[in-house]
């Protein structure tokens, strides 16, 4: 399967090898679309079948000979993979095909690396991409082959040098992880404050481009970046939000957008920045509902939130753009419940950039908030909804 697009920036083939596991994303839909976040142009996306990664080349040569074909005629000067190479195939595929190769963790991260703004945001991203660089210094410091081992050249072309620049980069590693480590302890004195004056936090999350920014704005009165773009926001953004029913101001956080296959070194890299999310009094839970993938979508978000330790929070959905909708899917009430994981969960349908549904949005988080006791607010009786919804 081949598209060929118009050329503007880093020509780029996108490869997505279905080795039977699920959720393949066969057009290839979501790397299009975070390849053009990091300035990137798609020439061409190929898809193939496999039972297993090849050893070396990860999709066998016969097709790495088609890929380099493929690049030769569309003018591709990079090729872009859609699952995780490991550093012998990544350097083997790139003297095969003579082009830079790089992976979906490889492209998370230059995004964030392009999107950060915050000291704190700056320094988690160069700390997972160290952790991602250190693995592949064989590959990025290929001009150390032209040096040769000692006596008998039993260590290896360049070794004496990588071994040091080895050294050099887990030195920098530690240092960062250091500065991190003040940054988190600043956050928990500032949330230590927030307890004392017994404030009620509330931390929205969700895949990413589900429009947690576009709502936050709308919510707060901010002018938080949004973009209708994967990862618009890296940098979690507090105010606080008054809600006139409940007669008390909540603190309202926005934070960075989940995504499949979130690289592992992020979630560690981003750990303070999602604390936020872990010592949240209640989720807002913000869903596409346009997304034909929502369901996929929450499920990612659920395993990120299982990793971080923030599973068992509260929640409440808000499913978003419902003015995309089609006019037969478009729900006859705003809210219902929705099932998560065995669990009956209230939902808000709203639309953040028309205001539709931002009142009864207000009014369950007033319930919530005045009642200060979420899970049984909660669990509480919630009226059907009749008619159709996504």
């Amino acid at each position: 399967m081949t598209d060929h697009p118009a050329i503007a920036g880093t020509a780029t083939i996108l490869v997505g090898v279905d080795l039977g596991l699920p959720n393949f994303d066969g057009e290839l839909e979501e790397l299009g679309l975070l390849a053009q976040t990091a300035g990137m142009t798609p020439v061409a996306r190929v898809t193939c079948k496999r039972r297993a990664p090849d050893a070396a080349l990860f999709i066998g040569s016969g097709k790495a000979d088609e890929i380099k074909l493929l690049a030769a005629q569309t003018g591709a000067s990079e090729v872009l993979f859609d699952q995780s190479l490991s550093p012998g195939q990544q350097r083997n595929l790139e003297r095969h095909l003579g082009l830079p190769v790089n992976d979906r963790t490889f492209l998370i991260l230059e995004i964030f690396a392009q999107r950060a703004r915050s000291h704190e945001g700056k320094l988690q991203v160069e700390l997972a991409r160290l952790q991602y660089l250190s693995t592949r210094l064989v590959r990025r410091w290929s001009h150390l082959e032209r040096q040769s081992g000692g006596i008998g050249m039993r260590g290896g072309p360049g070794e004496a040098q990588i071994e040091l620049d080895r050294r050099m980069i887990g030195e920098t590693i530690k240092r960062t992880k250091e500065r991190l480590a003040k940054v988190k302890k600043q956050r928990q004195t500032q949330r230590r404050q927030r307890e004392r004056r017994d404030a009620f936090n509330i931390s929205l999350i969700g895949y990413t481009n589900a429009g947690k920014s576009t709502l936050f704005n709308a919510l707060v009165k901010a002018r938080a970046y949004a973009a209708d773009q994967l990862f618009a926001t890296l940098d979690t953004t507090t105010r606080q939000l008054y809600l006139g029913e409940a007669g008390r101001s909540v603190s309202l956080s926005d934070t960075v957008g989940f995504i499949r296959d979130l690289p592992h070194g992020l979630v560690d890299a981003f750990q303070a920045t999602l604390q936020e999310a872990i010592d949240a009094d209640l989720l807002l839970h913000v869903v596409d509902a346009s997304n034909e993938g929502y369901v996929e979508q929450i499920a990612q978000v659920q395993r990120v939130l299982t990793e971080i330790g923030a599973q068992d929070i509260p929640q409440l959905l808000v499913f978003n753009k419902i003015d995309a909708l089609p006019e037969d899917q478009r729900p006859v009430r705003l809210v219902d419940e929705y099932e998560i994981d065995g669990v009956q969960t209230p939902r808000v349908f709203v639309s953040a950039k028309s205001l539709q549904g931002l009142a009864e949005l207000r009014q369950k988080l007033s319930s919530v908030v005045a009642a200060s006791a979420p899970v049984e607010i909660l669990s509480g009786d919630i009226p059907e909804i009749d008619g159709a919804a996504p």
